[in-house]
């Protein structure tokens, strides 16, 4: 028990100061605490002035010992190498976000073999948005915070509480030292040695015998600098995992279709698509001969829409306004106020957009009327003359399931099928169902006339819907896949990388100097520190003497060791 009462005494100086547990060197005089210290005849340690830090202590609590975990620059070390370790395994193969219309529990397989599917099993085909990766960056960025409060509240407290006047071991032990007689009373050769000192730049300070010349003290905070921009970078690069800060989409626009960009009050029409092949004159040789068709340059004429009213109703049309158009091209995107879209890849096989069947009697063969379907957004009700057609269901990929039930296998409009109510006079009265293909070839693999039959308890539907020949049927003669990005905290991750260099240019072309003086019965004892450049300093310090007379040679300033 008395020990630990002991533990938490502050350590009084000699010099009457009281310093909290963990100093290292007197706050006000920088004499040594430690009777070991006292003794040794080393270059001292200088280190945020020998100030304590939070990290040192006595007898930790639970917060304390988190705080020390994130304190430690070894913690952070491992930290920052398993995210290295972590965005290398991440690269490996591509990621799922690469590729469009793909299973990626079949891709990685069929494309990489064992080691692929080993790979989607472990999760790493979306490693940048795991957890444990997310994770990781949120440990890094507490650890630049902890790291940073850690140090610069003792370093600014040492830095801004200075005393001039040093103890004579503190300057006897610094890396840089001089001691020799000097003429004059100690109040004058002062006051003349601050001159020259000035002339270097330095900020002087004097208290009777003792001077304190100082300069470039802003380098000191590079680091730190260094720090805030690392954690504005970092959480920039978390948010955008929030909702409206980012998107990253792949979206289809076929040719002559206004479609909506998802998340957005955007819309986009594809005007046309056109793309350029390579003649067998002007393909790289490497490819020449070869069979292989390259595209030379693909581009899309695009509109941009904005929605002005009945966004949000399916029920009405949305109002649209537009407000830009561009030429997409590879490398040369749609860009309107932070939303863009790149040029991604295309598809060159016709698209159906929309058909316009004809409602047929089947025993007579008689043309009822037609009507028109919008494959992708289709109408819910629609009138053929005596009759009406209520769309009950859209199969965008038909499929049917182990129980022979109607179902949709993927969201891609592969083999589209709709499932009507059809009233009218002659029918039951609560109507009969017809399930339609618009592409023949589908028709014929899924036996459209049997799954009505099924549907209408085995007998056969009395109407049917048929296109009559090809000018009832609109196509997209091709597909362009545009990229759509918003990326709102971009700005951010570039502030934050300003900062950073900031902080690299503070650090690296200053250097934190100070000259600690004193005169005692004659006798000029000098000690000089700064945290790097000592060949700079010494030659400082060498022509300060010799403008007061002194002469010195620069080699013997240097107090040996190593650099504190």
């Amino acid at each position: 028990m008395l020990q630990e009462v002991i533990a938490f005494k502050n350590t009084k100086c000699e010099c009457g100061h009281q310093n909290p547990v963990g100093t290292v060197l007197c706050e006000a005089c920088g004499r040594p605490l430690e009777e070991e210290d006292r003794e040794s005849n080393e270059v001292l340690e200088m280190r945020y002035d020998g100030m304590a830090r939070r990290s040192q202590r006595a007898n930790p609590n639970v917060i304390d010992h988190i705080w020390n975990f994130f304190s430690s620059v070894k913690i952070a070390v491992y930290m920052i190498l398993l995210t290295l370790v972590g965005s290398m395994l991440g690269t490996i193969f591509p990621q799922e976000s690469t590729f469009l219309n793909i299973d990626p529990s079949t891709y990685y397989k069929d494309t990489y073999g064992t080691w692929g599917l080993v790979y989607y099993k472990l999760g790493l085909t979306h490693t940048y948005e795991s957890w444990w990766f997310i994770l990781l960056l949120v440990m890094i960025g507490a650890s630049l915070v902890i790291c940073s409060l850690d140090r610069v509240l003792p370093l600014y407290k040492a830095l801004s509480k200075q005393r001039i006047l040093k103890h004579m071991q503190f300057l006897t032990r610094q890396r840089v030292t001089y001691q020799g007689s000097i003429e004059g009373t100690a109040e004058d050769w002062i006051k003349q040695a601050a001159v020259p000192i000035k002339k270097k730049g330095y900020r002087v300070y004097t208290d009777g015998n003792a001077l304190l010349a100082e300069k470039y003290r802003f380098s000191r905070w590079g680091p730190y600098v260094i720090h805030i921009g690392l954690i504005i970078f970092l959480l920039a690069v978390l948010a955008r995992g929030l909702p409206g800060l980012k998107m990253d989409q792949h979206v289809a626009f076929p040719e002559g279709e206004i479609k909506h960009i998802p998340n957005t009050s955007f819309y986009l029409k594809n005007e046309k698509f056109t793309v350029e092949f390579y003649t067998q004159e002007d393909m790289p040789e490497e490819f020449r001969n070869k069979g292989k068709v390259l595209p030379k340059l693909f581009s899309t004429q695009a509109t941009l829409y904005r929605c002005t009213a009945d966004c949000d109703d399916p029920t009405k049309e949305p109002q649209l306004e537009e407000v830009t158009k561009h030429n997409i091209e590879v490398n040369d995107p749609l860009d309107y106020k932070g939303l863009m879209a790149y040029q991604f890849d295309y598809d060159l096989t016709p698209v159906l957009r929309s058909v316009s069947p004809s409602l047929v009697d089947v025993k007579t063969g008689k043309d009822l009327g037609k009507f028109k379907l919008d494959i992708r957004n289709p109408q819910r009700n629609y009138t053929v003359g005596d009759y009406t057609l209520e769309l009950k269901e859209k199969y965008n990929d038909f499929g049917l399931d182990e129980n022979g039930k109607p179902v949709t296998k993927t969201p891609n409009p592969n083999a589209p099928a709709f499932l009507f109510l059809i009233k009218g006079p002659d029918l039951p009265a609560g109507g009969v169902q017809y399930i339609y293909f618009p592409k023949e070839i589908d028709k014929e693999r899924f036996q459209q006339d049997a799954i009505n039959a099924k549907l209408n308890g085995g007998g056969k539907a009395p109407l049917m819907l048929d296109v009559k020949g090809m000018e009832n049927v609109d196509f997209s003669l091709s597909t362009s896949y545009l990229n759509i990005r918003v990326d709102k905290v971009m700005p951010f991750i570039w502030i934050g990388a300003s900062i950073v260099m900031l902080g690299l240019v503070l650090g690296f072309y200053w250097q934190h100097r100070r000259i600690w003086l004193r005169i005692d019965n004659g006798v000029l004892t000098l000690g000089a520190h700064t945290n790097k450049n000592w060949f700079g300093i010494r030659r400082e310090i060498s022509a300060i003497l010799q403008k007061m007379n002194l002469e010195v040679d620069e080699k013997s300033l240097d107090n040996g060791g190593k650099q504190a």
